[in-house]
């Protein structure tokens, strides 16, 4: 009997990760990276991860960086990068040197059974990002070490701190106006997964401006935090001012489309729209091509594409780069796209007899 329920909480954890992963990302995760201590929050916005990290030898000797990255639900991996220095406190000591530096990190997030969950993979000094030979090691945890205001985020994610709006303003929150790290004189825990972190004897409330959502703890029943909703694909397409960047003719039997990230790749997602309908959406550029196969023969004469941008990555605005096969040619289009604007690529059917003559 105890054997058959064993096995009913192993199967009942695989099913919540299978489920989940992308919810579950947002959490905790206290380990090491490079064998450094590190506590890392992170928030999922959206196609896009943001939150903080803390790299501490001490609750009074750390440095603390805001972070960006993305989760990749196809294969569960996550990458983010420390963005920018927001925090920094020292004691009698300091920091080693390798400590103080930002890193890029790739990791698998694993979730063997149970409530265990785990991010491990590989990590690099962000100015040496292809050198990833640092360990990446952390473990999901209820309580962070250090108190901040992505606790309000994390605690009620699931009944409505989910909003996209609420979690940015929570951002702009991290970024000017940086809390003061838990006091305590106890040493750090060795590695969370065998001991878990001292927990401070003493915690800082963190003042917040009366126009800014509470960040304290929240009682057990907590109301959803009141936001706006934010717009679907199809009313962003409808709202934002249409550019238009090239025009292609269009000949032949088939038209293919291939969209890869035209920058560096930063969490770019998009929708595609053509001539007022949805294509498809929540594709996320890459180096690898998303591919759209049209027939000639079921487009009008004008056919008007739009590239609506989903979110802007971590460096905005949002960039692609078009390639459309067009009978046997190739045609390139860089396109861009912001909160306020659509790219626009129009195709123009060529008359026939124009055709045969060239």
């Amino acid at each position: 009997m105890k054997t058959h329920f064993s096995l009913l909480l192993f199967f009942a954890g695989v099913l919540m990760c299978s489920i989940g992963n992308a919810q579950l990302i947002t959490g905790v995760w206290n380990g090491k990276i490079d064998h450094r201590n590190v506590e890392l929050k992170i928030v999922k916005n959206g196609d896009s991860l943001t939150g903080t990290s803390y790299y501490y030898t001490s609750p009074n000797n750390f440095r603390r960086y805001s972070i960006k990255g993305y989760f990749d639900a196809t294969d569960n991996s996550v990458v983010w990068w420390d963005d920018q220095l927001i925090e920094e406190k020292r004691s009698n000591s300091f920091l080693p040197k390798r400590s103080t530096a930002p890193y890029l990190s790739t990791a698998d997030f694993n979730c063997p059974g149970g409530t265990r969950m785990y991010l491990t993979g590989k990590a690099a000094l962000k100015e040496n990002p292809d050198q990833q030979n640092a360990t990446v090691d952390l473990e999901k945890f209820i309580t962070p070490f250090f108190r901040d205001e992505w606790d309000y985020i994390i605690d009620n994610y699931t009944v409505g701190a989910n909003n996209p709006y609420l979690i940015d303003s929570i951002g702009q929150l991290a970024f000017n106006r940086p809390v003061t790290a838990p006091v305590a004189e106890e040493p750090i825990a060795t590695l969370p997964g065998k001991d878990v972190p001292v927990q401070p004897k003493k915690q800082v409330f963190i003042p917040v401006p009366s126009a800014t959502p509470s960040i304290t703890t929240a009682p057990s029943h907590v109301a959803a935090p009141v936001a706006k909703a934010p717009l679907t694909n199809e009313q962003k397409f409808k709202t934002r001012t249409r550019q238009l960047v090239k025009e292609i003719p269009l000949t032949g039997d088939s038209l293919e489309l291939k969209f890869y990230d035209n920058a560096e790749i930063d969490g770019d997602s998009i929708a595609v729209f053509l001539n007022d309908k949805m294509l498809a959406e929540h594709i996320r550029l890459s180096d690898t091509a998303y591919t759209i196969k049209l027939p000639v023969s079921e487009l009008q004469q004008t056919n008007d594409l739009v590239m609506v941008a989903e979110n802007l990555g971590s460096i905005p605005p949002n960039t692609s780069l078009m390639i459309a096969m067009v009978d046997g040619k190739r045609y390139e289009a860089r396109l861009a796209s912001t909160e306020n604007s659509s790219a626009l690529i129009r195709f123009v059917k060529e008359p026939k007899d124009e055709k045969q003559s060239l």
